[in-house]
This record gives C-alpha cells, structure tokens and sequence, in this order.
C-alpha cells in the first residue's frame, strides 16, 4: 500500500507542476484563446488539490469508523475458549 501511495503522490506532484507550467505559458501569450485556458488552467491548480484533501479527508473518516466498528466485534485477545 505504500508504494501505491508514493506512485499517486508523486503523479500528483508532476500534475501540479504541469498546471504551473501551463498557467504560466498561458500568462505570457497574448492570444484570446491563451486568456481562456488560462482561467481554466488556474481554476484546476486550485480546485484538483482541494478535491484531492477532500477525498482523502472522507476516506480516512470512513475507513476509521469502519475499524472502530471491526475492533468493537471482536473478542478481546488472550481470553480462554
């Protein structure tokens, strides 16, 4: 699980760093059709990391309250048969 998180997190990284670029490379042209993707390319820097800690957030409050849930019907540990 580990090396599957590192592989998103880093493919994160490269897509945050590829919505620098373009946002940059569309503030520097002067074409209208340049000033268009430029507000969607800041419009996505913004909303694609709140939505990714979002998702994250939702899955850790799931997944914990499942566990609680698993660890609540379980026999406690050690006792006799």
């Amino acid at each position: 699980m580990k090396k599957v998180k590192r592989i998103l997190a880093a493919a994160g990284a490269i897509l945050l760093l590829l919505l620098y670029a373009s946002t940059l490379v569309c503030a520097l042209s002067s074409s209208e059709n340049f000033m268009n993707l430029l507000m969607v390319s800041i419009y996505a820097t913004v909303i694609i990391p709140v939505l990714l800690w979002a998702y994250t957030l939702i899955y850790k409050l799931v997944h914990k309250s499942s566990e609680e849930d698993a660890e609540q019907k379980e026999p406690p540990q050690g006792q006799g048969k």
